[in-house]
């Protein structure tokens, strides 16, 4: 046994799109099983609305779901996101999650505090547009927007680029994974298997949600491959457990057009790309976990 030191403990945020597809559940789970975090919360993020227009309920109810499993309804609130992306900086909805995130950047609290995301980015510009004064305060980890240096098509920048150009012009510190970064995330599915499913039923039920969505999608010809996914959300767990510095390099934050293309315009402000991750540490850890947990509630 061992215990992480009090003075080493960090507070998270986690603000998910966790109904979209299957890896935010892992990412969730990982991040509530980890003793370095003091998790203040979880906040439902929407997911475009192109499906169904209650997206971020769905994601809220989610994470009760999941938090609910762990028996730890009363340690763990779940706030509700932003239901839609943002319209201008004129127009955009202070949302409980973003009221959440300004409450810990204000809070007397000397220890780091991180807010993850992993969709749209959209809280976070809504918090920051109520209350610049959160800049500094924390550390924002954004999984999401395409590869560097020209940018493109990617899931999470598309439902939010308003958010995104806000975020970016902030003076918000931003680590950003990027799609080609987090896609290597990969693992098969026999895997998940041998090392999720059957680990208590928090496991089988991430197992099994996967292999549902997985067989839900059969019939799309590109994506998903079958056998493999993704958990391309996992990244904010391992990076605020250790933020692997030696992977990253400072760039000029981007301003991101409708086609989701970076320019750039000499701009002193910058952000923290990363280039790569360590994937087998943040997965092994994640295995390591579900099944200790497991364990220790038999």
């Amino acid at each position: 046994m061992f215990s992480v030191p009090e003075q080493k403990k960090v507070r998270v945020i986690l603000d998910a799109d966790a109904k979209n597809e299957a890896d935010d559940q892992y990412a969730i789970v990982h991040a509530l099983l980890t003793p370095k975090f003091d998790v203040k919360g979880l906040i439902g993020a929407h997911y475009g609305n192109r499906q169904y227009a209650d997206s971020m309920e769905r994601s809220c109810e989610e994470c009760r779901k999941l938090v609910s499993m762990m028996k730890l309804t009363q340690r763990v609130p779940v706030y509700r996101g932003a239901s839609e992306a943002v319209k201008d900086a004129g127009h955009f909805e202070y949302s409980e999650g973003a009221e959440l995130i300004v409450r810990e950047c204000m809070a007397d609290d000397s220890r780091p505090l991180f807010v993850a995301f992993t969709g749209p980015i959209t809280d976070l510009a809504c918090a920051w547009l109520a209350h610049p004064e959160i800049a500094g305060r924390m550390t924002a980890i954004w999984i999401g927007g395409g590869a560097y240096p020209d940018g493109g098509q990617e899931f999470n920048m598309s439902n939010d680029v308003k958010a995104a150009n806000i975020v970016f012009r902030s003076g918000i510190d931003l680590w950003q994974v990027p799609v080609n970064v987090y896609s290597k995330m990969l693992v098969s599915l026999t895997e998940l298997e041998v090392k999720v499913g059957g680990y208590g039923e928090v496991g089988d039920y991430l197992f099994r949600q996967l292999v549902e969505f997985n067989d839900s999608l059969a019939e799309q010809p590109f994506w998903p491959n079958g056998e493999n996914w993704c958990l391309g959300d996992s990244p904010v767990v391992g990076l605020m457990m250790d933020q692997m510095r030696f992977l990253a390099e400072e760039r000029e934050a981007p301003v991101v057009d409708q086609d989701l293309k970076y320019h750039f315009s000499d701009q002193s402000r910058k952000i923290r790309v990363y280039q790569d991750i360590n994937d087998r540490f943040i997965l092994e850890d994640f295995f390591a976990k579900i099944k200790k947990y497991s364990q220790n509630r038999t």
